[in-house]
């Protein structure tokens, strides 16, 4: 195997595994010799993923709603206890919502967007650091959004929330950098997985006018976003700290 994606012996951490990213991403590292700790709030597709990859490697799961702190700090536990380490942690699990102009803004939809995509991060790095910390060696990747990177018309929310997260990632990177704890995020452009499962953007045709926003006019395939997480995940991507990298078909170069 390549060693610069050779995860044989490392210990990984991926939220919102049941579908999209985490799920593929999930596959990607077992492939690779990791050994796994999902959580997803499907209980039912949790347990499925965990089905297919026991065959490759050790699999630990457990479901529930990744913004509620209890989670987070049993997930580490989880880790610690079944591996005796934690080298990576992937915080995945996110929520879109219905399109709406700001003026629209719920409280409701702004409550659910920073409890699952902020929250769940936060907490998520909490207890994922300090495991870090004590081994004086890990890697943090956060799932932002290229929403997370410039404005988003009709997701106001999402994209507030987003842009947390982006901003969590940096602070965590300079804080824990000097230890060798990295943190870094993702942001990609509109890809074909459950998180677009909502009104106005849930048809071939609304997807197909999201595409158009990207120069290379369509929406990123989900195998070619979470290819992209394991090379920015690579033992030997190992330098990188603090990035927040879009993934996007060209969209920052306008």
């Amino acid at each position: 195997m390549d060693p610069l994606l050779n995860f044989t012996g490392q210990v990984a951490l991926i939220t919102g595994a049941a579908s999209g990213f985490g799920r593929l991403l999930a596959k990607g590292l077992a492939e690779r010799g990791a050994k796994l700790v999902l959580s997803d709030i499907n209980e039912t597709a949790l347990e499925e993923v965990q089905t297919e990859l026991q065959p490759l490697t050790a699999v630990e799961v457990i479901a529930g709603n990744i913004a509620e702190e209890t989670l987070n700090k049993a997930l580490v536990e989880l880790a610690i206890e079944k591996f005796g380490r934690l080298d990576i942690a992937v915080n995945n699990a996110g929520i879109a919502h219905t399109p709406a102009p700001v003026h629209e803004m719920t409280e409701a939809i702004m409550d659910s967007q920073f409890a699952v995509n902020v929250k769940g991060v936060m907490f998520g790095m909490k207890y994922q650091i300090p495991a870090m910390l004590s081994q004086k060696k890990g890697h943090v990747l956060n799932v932002s959004s290229l929403a997370g990177l410039g404005g988003a018309p009709k997701g106001a929310a999402y994209a507030a929330a987003k842009h947390a997260v982006a901003g969590v990632t940096r602070t965590a990177a300079v804080e824990y950098g000097r230890k060798n704890v990295r943190v870094n995020a993702i942001c990609p452009f509109y890809s074909p997985t459950n998180i677009l499962n909502v009104d106005g953007y849930n048809t071939p045709e609304a997807q197909a006018q999201l595409g158009q926003g990207s120069p290379m006019k369509r929406l990123g395939e989900p195998q070619e976003i979470v290819n992209t997480m394991l090379l920015m995940l690579s033992p030997g991507n190992s330098y990188m700290n603090g990035q927040t990298v879009a993934v996007d078909g060209g969209v920052t170069a306008w």
